[in-house]
């Protein structure tokens, strides 16, 4: 007997292989609920869609930006029926830039959203919601941003060179005239940076560019080949228009043109001036990393008597303000170049209430040698990842108060189990809208040791 041919092995276990959605097709639906990035949720055929730029009771036309089994992720490019809520994007670039992701929402509605999603994953993850909910910590909704990065591309088939930022969900470069988000002090130098970069004789060997905004505004340009002579003279000629520091970055650490030019910001209320370079971090807007601060000295009310810990302390942006309240700060850090910026500011800033460590913040703490003595109150400001292995062994330094600054809220959900297993309750939190016109979420919680 002949053997049957079945070609089971062509196909997928489940049987016939689902169709996936290409690329580029259009769809008409109706978004039902908004996910917590911020994107609108509608549902066809049995896939779940994500849908950039649309909200909750929209009925939108979307084009598919990529699709994953059941999962379609999209953009609204038609709004046949609006929600009351939409208003005009402020910025003619929005939809295309992935820079701002929510500018059709009125900012309380914003707001809203980052509530939601906080309060979801503590109550998801942690099981639990604060004995106490802080009204959100705003500021301008735009002409916050102290710091941008500016894509560069060299197309060498059509001989051009592309400036502006990244595109959503694409490598593609959009470019832009005016960002309405960038402070003040920026808007000229980026209208005018295109067009200057155009004219460099040698555009190959441009990688990126960033601006920054402080006590002085600067212009960095990544370059991966030697620039010319000319070229030099251009982007020299160019800061010295705008009044700006140039830096250079090649091989190795970023380089001001001019050795005396030093960047920074101040932090006013306590008469502080911080000194950084760039690649180091720094938080993006000024007024809302201001009332961050004043928000978690409060919170965490350090007494003249005590002993506090800062750790993920980066160039000193809470442990210099905390060391003109306590008796002494112990400030930690990853990034040894880091350590010796911060202990840097202090010296410069007469503070020497406050010594600052290098130490791998991925691992327990308790065994180190400045944390022998213990500690009153924490505060700790940690990046994305979390910081889970830190806080594992909080309760044994004697802490009795913990501030807790986060940039992702399911880092601090998760890590909030712990600090609650380790007899720490949740007294407050609430968001800190650090990036007005995205979805990114920023908070700030209070612990304290059960009774």
């Amino acid at each position: 007997m002949a053997k049957r041919e079945t070609s089971l092995r062509f196909q997928p276990s489940g049987g016939t292989r689902t169709t996936q959605v290409p690329t580029g097709k259009k769809q008409r639906l109706t978004i039902e609920r908004l996910a917590n990035d911020g994107r609108g949720i509608g549902f066809v055929e049995g896939r779940t869609w994500f849908v950039a730029g649309s909200l909750a009771g929209e009925d939108v036309e979307a084009r598919v930006l990529g699709a994953h089994g059941k999962v379609v992720e999209a953009r609204a490019e038609r709004v046949f029926q609006a929600s009351p809520l939409r208003r005009p994007a402020p910025c003619k670039h929005f939809g295309r830039c992935g820079g701002c992701s929510v500018q059709h929402m009125p900012h309380d509605e914003q707001l809203a959203l980052k509530q939601r999603m906080l309060a979801e994953q503590l109550s998801r993850v942690a099981g639990v919601e604060p004995e106490e909910w802080a009204a959100p910590l705003v500021g301008d909704e735009y002409a916050y941003r102290r710091r941008a990065r500016i894509a560069v591309r060299w197309d060498a088939k059509g001989k051009r060179l592309d400036v502006g930022f990244r595109a959503a969900s694409s490598q593609d470069i959009i470019a832009i005239e005016e960002c309405p988000v960038l402070v003040q002090a920026l808007q000229p130098i980026m209208t005018a940076l295109p067009g200057m970069l155009r004219r460099l004789n040698k555009p190959q060997a441009l990688g990126h560019v960033e601006l920054f905004s402080g006590s002085a505004n600067a212009v960095l340009l990544r370059h991966t080949a030697p620039l010319a002579t000319q070229d030099l003279e251009t982007l020299k000629a160019f800061c010295d228009s705008h009044g700006a520091q140039l830096w250079l970055h090649g091989e190795g650490e970023p380089q001001p043109v001019d050795p005396a030019a030093q960047l920074g910001y101040e932090l006013g209320p306590w008469n502080l001036a911080l000194v950084y370079r760039p690649g180091d971090f720094v938080q993006v807007n000024a007024q809302v990393n201001q009332a961050m601060i004043e928000q978690a000295l409060s919170w965490l009310a350090p007494r003249s008597d005590e002993r506090v810990l800062d750790l993920f302390c980066g160039l000193g942006n809470f442990a210099l303000p905390l060391a003109q309240i306590a008796r002494e700060v112990v400030a930690v850090e990853g990034v040894d170049v880091m350590v010796r910026r911060a202990a840097d500011n202090a010296a410069s800033n007469g503070l020497h209430n406050v010594t600052f460590h290098q130490a791998d913040l991925s691992q327990p703490l308790d065994k180190a040698s400045w944390a022998a003595e213990g500690f009153s109150a924490v505060l700790l400001d940690p990046p994305r990842d979390g910081a889970f292995e830190a806080v594992g062994k909080l309760a044994k330094l004697g802490a009795e108060r913990l501030v807790y600054v986060s940039c992702n809220p399911a880092t601090l959900a998760r890590d909030t189990v712990e600090l609650i297993r380790q007899g720490y309750r949740l007294k407050r939190a609430g968001i800190l809208d650090m990036f007005p016109q995205t979805a990114h979420v920023e908070a700030m919680a209070l612990f304290e040791a059960g009774k």
